[in-house]
């Protein structure tokens, strides 16, 4: 719950900049002609509707299991993060092309230029206010991982992809910002559709990877090795399993996981003490992990295992090991 009201936090502080932003923007573009701030006022109109859909992802995927959906709606909020990534690509990288492209064929002089370096300075002072707040809840939940692999591991795509677009935002509003100071000191208005080029780019590379990293998660990816080990090393030291053979996990959500154990119990064992096994089990993982939402485990020899999952087989060779890192 922590996580989802972190998230929550960055998010609204990201739509309150961003709504009051756009319409700063579309009023000052409005005014003065400006291809660029034309661009960076569709811009953050696509921001403030994609935090909007951050919480309605956020909101759906914490509906309870239901017929049709047996583990639950928790995939909902990284498939509405990928609708987020869609939409920075098509409505902010394209418009932003499309205006610098017919501002490049149609140059205009700019009209009023005090009134853009007005707007873009308080823009870039409300933009720094929501990136700061993102980036200090993102390295909070980074730890001691750098930037990049936090990235690649975050299960919770909410505090990066609103970083992302903060970031994308704050380089924008410097391409604007070059952008009308340029086209005013050389009397040159293409260099301001040039500067709407160069802020769809931004934008599209956002998008790109913003995409790539959503993708993952939409899929299905695996809990981080360290609470697959965990399981591994509580079932291993019950002393009716014989063996834990290896452990399935998949997020459905930042803290939602679905895992599979695999486990090997000792001959002489009946029905019912297999059974009691299973309970012990079952309550000491769920109390030390409570991300685990749902909990499979399967009697299975190591053999037949290790012939369905051949690629975890090295990973699971020491469950004490992997938990300790």
């Amino acid at each position: 719950m922590a996580s989802q009201t972190s998230s929550k936090k960055v998010i609204y502080a990201a739509l309150i900049g961003n709504f009051l932003i756009a319409v700063t923007k579309f009023v000052a573009a409005a005014w003065t002609g400006s291809s660029a701030m034309l661009s960076e006022g569709v811009h953050s109109l696509v921001d403030t509707g994609n935090e909007l859909l951050l919480l309605y992802g956020l909101h759906r995927s914490k509906k309870p299991p239901d017929k049709a959906h047996p583990l639950g709606h928790g995939r909902e909020l990284y498939f509405w993060t990928f609708i987020v990534a869609l939409l920075i690509f098509s409505l902010g990288a394209g418009v932003s092309i499309y205006e610098g492209i017919v501002h490049l064929r149609h140059p205009e002089p700019m009209e009023n230029p005090l009134v853009a370096y007005v707007v873009l300075g308080l823009s870039l002072l409300f933009e720094g206010g929501s990136w700061w707040i993102a980036l200090k809840e993102f390295r909070k939940a980074k730890g001691r991982l750098g930037y990049f692999r936090a990235v690649r591991e975050s299960k919770d795509p909410t505090t990066f992809t609103v970083l992302f677009e903060d970031t994308a935002a704050l380089a924008g509003l410097l391409i604007a910002l070059a952008g009308v100071a340029a086209a005013q000191y050389f009397e040159m208005p293409e260099l301001d559709g040039m500067a709407s080029l160069g802020i769809g780019v931004v934008l599209a590379v956002t998008a790109l990877v913003l995409a790539r990293e959503t993708k993952g998660l939409l899929i299905g990816e695996a809990a981080n090795k360290r609470l697959e080990g965990s399981v591994l090393a509580i079932a291993q030291a019950d002393p009716a399993v014989e063996r834990a053979n290896g452990v399935v996990t998949v997020h459905l959500a930042p803290n939602q996981v679905v895992a599979a154990l695999s486990a090997e119990f000792s001959d002489e064992l009946r029905t019912p003490d297999i059974e009691a096994c299973v309970t012990r089990v079952e309550t000491k993982i769920r109390q030390a992990h409570p991300e685990i939402t749902t909990l499979f485990i399967k009697p299975q020899s190591a053999g037949t295992y290790h012939r369905h999952h051949p690629a975890t087989e090295a990973a699971i060779r020491h469950p004490a090991d992997a938990s300790s890192h």
